[in-house]
């Protein structure tokens, strides 16, 4: 029985161990948060305004490490969460999509995405709230970023039905794509309907349409799948 979970751990620590320490890092830097005062990582989440202003201050060529900080937080912004729901429920969509792009395209694509995903999202809040000074945080942008990758995937590819944490059955690919196109076109009409709410819609529409984009630029085919 030792020896089945140790080789059950083994393999998931080879199939996913990038995400899980990714997942680990995150929850981390939560509880880190959690015990600290606000000065030490309020200065790592995306405020609008500032973001713009750094802008204006690079295209004017007076460009300095105060704006590249600000320019830092369209990534930084993605490891904090504001409570203890917030980082469990991004994680837990994290896992599963994110899971998906490690299986389908490999460790680096993963964090590629995460990545990508995260900046396109933060950058998409700004323009819609370029003179806000409200600081944005949370991974949900990437988290629909993965959502619209694996759209995306689903679009060009035939992918393998996959075995999708917690549930115990496979969900057919599209199924699975759905779960993202539903998610992101909750997010425009919450932004047309001017919801207020302090839910970042803009990053997640941001993030979604990264991986969408990143979907059509990855060259290869995802393992498993077959040419439509």
């Amino acid at each position: 029985m030792r020896r089945i979970r140790h080789d059950a751990t083994q393999a998931l620590l080879h199939a996913q161990g990038p995400l899980l320490v990714l997942i680990t890092v995150i929850f981390g830097t939560f509880f880190f948060q959690a015990g600290s005062e606000r000065e030490w990582y309020g200065p790592f989440m995306v405020v609008p305004q500032a973001v713009v202003e750094s802008w204006h201050d690079l295209r004017g060529g007076s460009f300095d490490l105060a704006d590249a900080r600000y320019f830092g937080t369209l990534l930084s912004y993605a490891f904090l969460h504001g409570n203890a729901e917030h980082v469990i429920y991004n994680m837990l969509f994290l896992w599963i999509f994110a899971a998906l792009a490690a299986e389908l395209l490999g460790h680096g694509w993963m964090l590629a995405t995460f990545v990508f995903t995260a900046i396109t999202g933060a950058i998409v809040h700004v323009v819609l709230n370029a003179g806000s000074p409200v600081p944005m945080l949370g991974a949900s942008g990437s988290v629909m970023g993965f959502e619209g990758l694996y759209l995306g995937l689903a679009m060009r590819w035939h992918l393998p039905t996959p075995h999708v944490w917690p549930m115990s059955r496979p969900v057919p690919p599209g199924q699975l794509a759905l779960v993202g196109a539903a998610g992101v076109a909750i997010d425009y009409f919450s932004i047309l309907s001017r919801s207020e709410s302090n839910v970042a819609f803009g990053a997640h529409i941001g993030g979604f349409l990264g991986g969408v984009v990143l979907a059509c630029l990855i060259p290869g085919k995802p393992f498993g799948a077959r040419p439509r």
